[in-house]
């Protein structure tokens, strides 16, 4: 019961975050910044923390997160540029005329494509992405709001170049890591962590095509054909399409690490789909299609009716450059042999023992994908696309705003956690908070907590609008509870990861700005309720996956 009491003193600042963020609706920015002093205060005055050793977490926490934003700043700054240049425009016009059946067209948009773009940019952009171009299509506001966001979930737990993996759980778990395998341990530590979540995603991410376009016809059909069935109907070429994708996304994950399953798995997955589209294999005989305008529902329309962008006629290879520049630049300065990573990774900026405390910051400047290659691609993009000046300044400015609020948020979160996993070096000589929290969840759930892992990544998701975020949040919580139960540490981190990618799909902040980019308002209700069952079968299926893999003894090789 002291364990239990403990726990629950440790757990108020994380609730304090649900609890305003989800039944009060603050903005994140708002609500990150209390519960850090919440767990300042605690783990001075519970934990008899030393008030430098407070200081230095938190200084640690605020370099940390700045890293994570290099990589933010430079994945929206690309995108950015690339609107602002038309390239945008012009990639999306070559997705019309490939078919006319909108299952199909759902699914290169939203699941392909829009992993590519996760892949390439992450936070929340594939949806806003797919979105607007599915109504350019024809399709409902409201169902390309929901398919775009069920799509984008699977590619998220290796969004913006492995950003979740290496700025989530990698700014949490560093010293941890290390300190219980040495030097040299932490890149293969975040490669298993990587390759265990993208089993899971691949086994029941390869039926998430299927899903979404179930999830489409069910709700969005004719009044007469409002089923499931007209989506079971286009199986063949679903589940093809999910293969596609997750085939090359878990063979680059085992191979290359975090950085390029989603990358990768969509630049294999996008020509093939398109190929086997627009030649019509596996495509259904049957043409599916939604009523006409007038027999739709009122919460199905947008109030600004967006269609697909601007309009450019650039051609579709200098379109597709930056992207073409982006895959090349990683694979060339991520692989060892070609000799680039150890030059680039060798240049930092480090702050050893900060405030006298023992803990260690190092920035990786030039190795930090943010810099290489995307600020340097987005650079390279103006003088490639021929930019005038207004535009670029349009698009570094409407940057520096989008990161802006993120920013705040992200320095408490990671500042908050940090805090609490320093808090096991205290003056009392007991567990830290982290710790503590662990053993009482242990207690409480026992053996079924791979299970029950999923959940809380998708809890951390919904709550802060960030599979990375949700990953800092939790990560150090869930390797505690698996040590408690002798499970698997590198196991139930990517269950976390894998949760925390499926979150996506419901998270307030993507729900609200998906709405936004079609010009919906007050259904945003409605898109979670539907979005739910996507979510708890994914999340169920994934957890069983857990159960398998601890008590069946099938990841015996991992590292810790």
């Amino acid at each position: 019961m002291e364990i239990i009491g403990m726990a629950l003193v440790a757990f108020i600042p994380i609730l304090f975050t649900i609890v305003m963020m989800t039944v009060c609706s603050w903005p994140a920015k708002k609500v990150m910044p209390v519960a850090w002093v919440l767990a300042a205060l605690i783990a001075l005055f519970v934990w008899g923390m030393e008030p430098l050793r407070v200081m230095a977490s938190t200084v640690y926490g605020f370099l940390s997160a700045f890293n994570i934003l290099v990589i933010i700043f430079g994945a929206i700054l690309i995108l950015n540029t690339m609107k602002k240049s038309g390239a945008m425009a012009a990639i999306n016009r070559g997705f019309y005329g490939i078919t006319p059946d909108r299952r199909i067209q759902a699914i290169i948009i939203g699941w392909v494509f829009g992993s590519f773009i996760e892949g390439a940019a992450g936070f929340g952009t594939p949806a806003a992405l797919a979105g607007p171009l599915m109504v350019g299509l024809g399709f409902p506001p409201l169902a390309a709001a929901m398919v775009a966001l069920i799509f984008d979930s699977t590619s998220v737990s290796f969004g913006a170049v492995g950003t979740p993996v290496i700025g989530g759980i990698g700014s949490v778990m560093k010293s941890t890591v290390m300190e219980r395998l040495g030097d040299g341990s932490f890149l293969p530590f975040l490669k298993q962590v990587g390759l265990w979540s993208a089993i899971p995603h691949a086994i029941v991410g390869t039926f998430l095509p299927l899903l979404a376009i179930c999830m489409l016809t069910a709700f969005f059909g004719p009044k007469e054909k409002r089923s499931f069935k007209y989506g079971l109907a286009a199986a063949p070429f679903a589940i093809f399409a999910g293969l596609c994708f997750t085939v090359p996304y878990i063979i680059t994950a085992a191979w290359l690490g975090p950085e390029f399953p989603s990358l990768v798995g969509a630049l294999i997955g996008l020509p093939l789909v398109l190929m086997t589209a627009s030649r019509g294999f596996l495509v259904p005989r049957d043409r599916w299609e939604f009523p006409a305008k007038e027999q739709w529902e009122e919460n199905w329309k947008g109030m600004a009716g967006p269609g697909a962008g601007e309009q450019s006629n650039m051609p579709q290879w200098l379109a597709w450059t930056p992207y073409v520049l982006i895959a090349l630049i990683l694979v060339l300065t991520r692989i060892p042999e070609f000799g680039l990573k150890e030059i680039l990774s060798a240049q930092e900026i480090a702050w050893k023992n900060i405030l006298g405390s023992n803990i260690n910051y190092s920035l990786q400047y030039l190795y930090l994908p943010g810099t290489i290659p995307f600020m340097l691609v987005a650079v390279i993009t103006i003088f490639l696309h021929k930019m005038p000046g207004d535009r670029v300044r349009e698009a570094w400015g409407a940057t520096f705003r989008q990161v802006t609020g993120p920013a705040i948020a992200l320095f408490f979160a990671v500042a908050m956690v940090q805090v609490m996993v320093q808090s096991s070096v205290n003056l009392k000589g007991i567990d830290g908070m982290m710790i503590t929290m662990s053993k009482a969840t242990a207690m409480v759930v026992g053996g079924a907590w791979p299970l029950v892992s999923p959940f809380v990544g998708i809890l951390g998701a919904f709550m802060s609008g960030s599979n990375t975020v949700s990953n800092i949040l939790f990560a150090q919580f869930q390797f505690g509870v698996a040590g408690q139960l002798g499970h698997p540490g590198v196991v139930m981190l990517a269950l976390q990861n894998v949760g925390g990618a499926v979150g996506n799909m419901i998270c307030v902040h993507n729900v609200v700005a998906a709405c936004a980019t079609v010009g919906l308002t007050g259904v945003e209700g409605v898109i979670i309720r539907r979005n739910f069952i996507p979510t708890v079968i994914y999340a169920v299926a994934v957890g069983i996956f857990g159960l398998i893999v601890v008590y069946g003894g099938l990841a015996l090789n991992a590292m810790i």
